[in-house]
């Protein structure tokens, strides 16, 4: 739900109220502010000199939480995520500044109250469709009765500020993109490319021929590959590795055993009650209980066959539900349509969100009644609902809400109009106010269940927790430097596992999932430190600092995995022209590596692919060599193994030429890189991140 659908269940009257404070604070100022806010001396980072302050930064985290936080999103996800957005703000602000770009008052004025407006879902009509800008232009006068400057932030946050940022960013790719441009002598190289062919003979000698095992490849020769391609090894933060242990405090079988029997203890009294929630309210449930009923299509339990079964009055139990032991009892029964469809008229007492008293209690009883009693004298609903409902979610649709299913409203309103039939009318009073109800329709009846769980999760106790902390910490004590940290591993029976490429700000380490407090560690201690034991899921974690990782050019530990297949291939290339490949001749050579001469036909000079070879663009570039044809090439040292080929062909395939087309191409991919400028802009900017030492 956007930010402004939760203002709107609040009162339409504060949006028209806080958009129009933060529009007209906005142009009034002729111009667009694009500064950032001082707060105090607690920097979060800085981007080419510019700061990012840790209150504003957190004043927009927070917002962020309560926009995104209802869909699962992590705060640890947004506080990179946010960050990301600030710097490529920064980043671009700079850009644009340089250029002069700015969004005037009339222009925002414009995207405000135009088609693509972001205030459309606000103001319009659910019966037209059409888009009431003068309704949203009439929140301007208004402006003077709002003084909540903290809805009108968010307003401004949400709201205007994304709209200037997408505004200039449009500005700013629009100039790069119809800079793109492609010259003459590029559009017929690409022709030219486009419709080069080759055939080739050649001869194949597989580096899969010699076993990785007789062939080593030494921490110098990766150190020499590395220096030779220094930037195909640059990373720009430091990394850290750790090695680490684990002992496990999840609950032991004795635990779950003791939950069980706790629960199990409840079986009597729990079947005996005739009031299952003040009982569970007595013996604690982390099942809530839910006092209404379920169609069996509704229900999310797994064993749900067995529990529709059961007799009112009866226990099912205790069974395992995921990390809980669980009793039910079946509370009643009643046959109920699966989903109904109703108007209403609300007449709110308190804002549900917030918790407001908007009027008395007694003063929204006589209002609903005089509702009551003027629909009952002839009056009109709709007309009556419009003027007025409390409801901004049905009001302007004469107050129906078409077919909803069971549990989706309130339960008072739900037990209502599920449990009377079809025309009936009727007040229903609820925490924040009075509904008066009418029942549209009804379909799909089916018996519905009211069935109170007692739950109770299976949770280690505190001896288990205390000899897995206690373990952990005897571990920690002995471990003085790598070597110990090793031996008291295999002496425990530990397996000691790695964790790699661990950066400042990482919420997780890979294997141990969510673990943020341990990279802090990690980060505040250096090479050869033992760590105290780390809570870290359920295990407490004992980590020794295996490696600092300094940004620049990678060690030749870090570089080993993406290089090691190379190097060795190249030596396996030098032992095959050195020992085995002999001729020359592509009989003669195809003969002493063991294959035999292969023909590879339409090769395209614009995909580097060998048909059942895989990429060689080395062997793919000699192909088209006007200088081969009809020549044995040198050996060429592939991707896969060591090439000799002959060019019998290579040309032109006859093909219709799209001169346009081409050229339209090309200006397109140019103008998508414009897209791509931003990643540019970041890399060669100066970053300093501190969010590791406040996050």
């Amino acid at each position: 739900m956007s930010v402004i659908q939760s203002i709107r269940d609040k009162g339409a009257w504060i949006i028209f109220g806080i958009i129009a404070l933060a529009l007209i604070a906005f142009i009034l100022q002729d111009g667009v502010r694009r500064g950032g806010r001082s707060t105090d001396n607690t920097t979060l980072g800085k981007v080419n000199g510019e700061k990012i302050e840790r209150v504003a930064f957190e004043e927009k985290l927070t917002l962020q939480e309560k926009m995104y936080g209802s869909q699962g999103a992590q705060r640890e996800q947004l506080i990179g995520s946010l960050w990301n957005q600030e710097v490529e703000r920064i980043v671009l602000k700079q850009e644009y500044d340089k250029l002069g770009l700015q969004v005037t008052s009339k222009e925002l004025s414009d995207i405000l109250f135009g088609e693509n407006s972001p205030l459309r879902q606000e103001f319009t009509d659910p019966k037209t469709g059409e888009f009431r800008v003068n309704d949203a232009k009439q929140a301007f006068a208004q402006i003077k009765k709002s003084k909540n400057a903290e809805q009108v932030n968010m307003i401004n946050n949400v709201y205007i500020e994304p709209t200037i940022e997408q505004a200039l960013r449009n500005k700013y790719q629009g100039l790069l993109q119809q800079a793109a441009y492609a010259p003459k002598w590029l559009i017929e190289k690409q022709i030219a490319d486009n419709n080069a062919i080759a055939n080739v003979s050649y001869a194949y000698a597989p580096y899969a021929s010699i076993s990785d095992s007789t062939v080593k490849v030494s921490d110098e020769e990766i150190s020499a590959y590395v220096n030779k391609h220094s930037n195909q090894f640059k990373k720009e933060e430091e990394t850290r590795t750790i090695a680490y242990v684990g002992f496990n405090a999840a609950p032991s079988q004795t635990d779950s055993l003791t939950v069980y029997n706790q629960v199990k203890s409840y079986q009597n009294d729990f079947e005996a009650t005739n009031d299952a929630k003040g009982y569970l309210a007595k013996v604690g449930s982390d099942l809530p209980f839910y006092d209404s009923y379920f169609s069996k299509a509704k229900m999310q339990q797994t064993n749900k066959d067995s529990l529709t079964k059961m007799s009112v009055g009866t226990i099912y139990g205790p069974y395992l539900d995921g990390s809980s032991y669980v009793l039910a009892k079946m509370v009643g029964s009643k046959n109920w349509p699966d989903s109904v469809t109703v108007r209403h008229i609300l007449i709110a007492t308190t804002n549900p969100q917030t918790g407001q008293q908007l009027r008395a209690d007694s003063v929204g009883q006589k209002l609903i009644d005089s509702i009551v009693a003027a629909v009952k004298g002839g009056a009109d609903f709709a007309a009556l609902c419009t003027k007025y409902s409390d409801d901004p979610g049905s009001k302007d649709k004469a107050g129906v809400y078409p077919f909803f299913p069971q549990g989706q409203m309130v339960i008072p309103f739900n037990d209502y109009v599920f449990d009377h039939p079809t025309g009936s009318k009727g007040v229903v009073k609820v925490d924040y106010g009075y509904h008066y109800v009418e029942i549209l329709g009804q379909k799909n009846f089916a018996p519905a269940y009211k069935i109170a769980y007692l739950s109770k999760a299976i949770v280690s106790s505190n001896e288990t927790v205390s000899s897995a902390n206690t373990a952990a910490a005897q571990f920690a004590a002995a471990a003085k430097n790598r070597k110990s940290f090793d031996e008291n591993a295999l002496k425990a029976s530990k397996q000691l596992l790695i964790g790699n490429d661990i950066k400042a700000n990482d919420n997780q380490i890979v294997g141990l999932g969510s673990s943020r407090q341990l990279v802090r560690w990690i980060y505040e201690h250096t090479t050869g430190d033992v760590s105290d034991p780390q809570e870290v899921g359920d295990k407490y974690i004992v980590a020794i600092i295996a490696a600092v990782n300094k940004a620049g050019t990678m060690s030749v530990t870090e570089a080993r995995p993406l290089c090691e297949n190379i190097v060795r291939s190249a030596k396996k290339a030098k032992i095959l022209i050195d020992t085995k490949i002999k001729g020359n001749t592509l009989e003669a050579i195809a003969a002493s590596a063991g294959t035999l001469v292969q023909r590879a036909d339409s090769l395209s000079f614009a995909a580097p692919f060998i048909p059942n070879m895989g990429s060689e663009p080395k062997v793919i570039g000699a192909a088209f060599n006007k200088t081969l044809q009809g020549k044995v090439s040198d050996l060429i040292i592939g991707t896969s193994g060591v090439y000799a080929l002959r060019v019998e062909s290579n040309a032109a395939k006859m093909a219709t030429i799209d001169e346009a087309g081409v050229k339209q191409t090309l200006i397109q991919a140019a103008r998508m890189s414009a897209f791509r400028g931003l990643d540019a802009l970041k890399k060669s900017a100066s970053i300093t991140d501190n969010r590791s030492k406040f996050y």
